[in-house]
């Protein structure tokens, strides 16, 4: 499994979404710089405290042309009830396969229970990745206000590109 580095396209997954219908990446993002946030599940409190500061953060997100979506090995219902408590704001996958995106993104795998450890991309509007953060644990993510100074700094000045 080898992680996904900077300039590299990003592979093409597809997640059921809540409330119907399917998560396309990269194409749901393309034109718009994209956030991807692959969280542990529902019962992680540092999952709840990202994906609930990126929902906080989605005006900001939107002024600076970027699109979030999250995902997770959750079931449908348990992911319906994450955003109706969290009011997340973007969309979420349910039911990932974690083999299947760990083998496409390096993303870490735990083993028992299986789900995807925390991972996180910012996608670049062609769909090539711009940077990575593999977490192997609870902690070291990707922060909303990091992501937004980010595309910031590299819509600012080309050279960063």
């Amino acid at each position: 499994m080898s992680r996904l580095n900077y300039g590299e396209q990003f592979p093409v997954l597809e997640v059921p979404a809540v409330g119907g219908g399917m998560i396309s990446l990269p194409g749901d993002l393309a034109g718009s710089y994209g956030v991807v946030l692959m969280y542990r599940g529902s019962w992680c409190p540092y999952c709840n405290a990202q994906l609930g500061a990126f929902s906080r953060a989605v005006d900001t997100l939107t002024e600076v042309g970027a699109k979030v979506v999250a995902l997770s090995v959750d079931d449908e219902e348990t992911s319906a009830a994450l955003v109706d408590k969290r009011k997340l704001r973007f969309p979420v996958g349910h039911s990932a396969d974690a083999d299947k995106i760990a083998a496409a993104t390096g993303a870490y795998v735990n083993d028992d229970p299986h789900y995807l450890q925390s991972t996180g991309f910012i996608l670049a509007p062609d769909g090539t990745v711009r940077l990575a953060v593999y977490s192997s644990g609870a902690i070291g993510r990707l922060v909303a206000d990091d992501v937004i100074g980010f595309i910031r700094y590299v819509t600012e000045h080309p050279a960063a590109r």
